[in-house]
């Protein structure tokens, strides 16, 4: 399990890189924010959803551009 977690992190030329912890923050977010909503009935505003799942997306498009070195 923490090796799985310590590759989570890590860019394809196998360091450490803030972007991928970004987007797995971004995540962690995004899914306790659609939880509180689903189930405990507390409202996110809008904008903060959409800014959460861009982050998201930006961190994806980042990584598929990346060229392995």
């Amino acid at each position: 399990m923490k090796t799985f977690i310590q590759q989570l992190f890590k860019d394809k030329n196998g360091n450490f890189s803030l972007r991928e912890f970004a987007t797995a923050v971004s995540i962690f977010a995004l899914l306790t924010s659609w939880i509180a909503k689903q189930f405990f009935n507390k409202e996110m505003p809008e904008y903060m959803f959409y800014t959460f799942a861009s982050m998201i997306g930006a961190g994806c498009f980042g990584y598929s551009l990346e060229k392995k070195n």
